[in-house]
């Protein structure tokens, strides 16, 4: 993954081009709860460490691009744990959702916003695109399964601490950067969330 970022990065700097990476808050293990565009990463899995490493690749080659990090994406539909927790319900898939595994997620759309926002301006370096509330996988996955008119309760309910998987249990991604940069608004998931689809 990082070496087809470095590509990109070295074609977009010979061109000239205006360069937006989009990262992720799996470059975090959890350890700091709390991460602002300061932080540096310390991932667990191999995601996270791909992720970091491209971070590190497109700074290295394209010192004005701007590296976007972001959580859980959702809206539309189609978001990954949209599509999971629809998955889950109707039992096309195995699995459960976590109750101690926590995020920041953001709207497609608010997404989508930031970065053509950040396209057509001269922020360099990192900055955190999330939402500004937090929210349990598992709760996230009620208020999916109410939006789209399906039974919560028929969701598979766990934790992370007795999955045994290793994954950052709480990352809380600080977005007061972007919130004073920008003018798309961030919103929270409850909010866009109890709208009709």
């Amino acid at each position: 993954m990082y070496k087809r970022q470095t590509h990109v990065a070295v074609a977009s700097a010979a061109q000239g081009s205006r360069l937006v990476h989009v990262s992720s808050d799996a470059v975090f293990s959890g350890k700091e709860v709390e991460y602002d565009e300061s932080a540096p990463p310390d991932p667990l899995y191999r995601y996270g460490a791909a992720k970091a490493a491209a971070e590190t690749a497109v700074a290295a080659v394209d010192p004005a691009a701007a590296v976007v990090r972001t959580s859980l994406i959702v809206g539309g539909g189609c978001g990954q744990h949209e599509v999971l927790t629809r998955d889950l319900i109707t039992g096309r898939v195995q699995g459960a959702l976590f109750t101690d595994m926590i995020r920041t997620p953001v709207h497609v759309d608010d997404l989508a916003s930031a970065l053509l926002e950040l396209a057509a301006n001269d922020y360099r370096g990192i900055l955190n695109v999330a939402g500004p509330e937090a929210i349990n996988r598992y709760d996230l996955g009620v208020l999916i399964a109410r939006r789209y008119g399906l039974d919560p309760s028929l969701i598979p309910v766990t934790t992370l601490a007795d999955s045994g998987m290793r994954l950052a249990p709480e990352v809380r991604l600080i977005t007061g950067r972007a919130v004073s940069l920008l003018r798309t608004r961030l919103r929270g998931v409850r909010e866009f969330m109890g709208t009709a689809p």
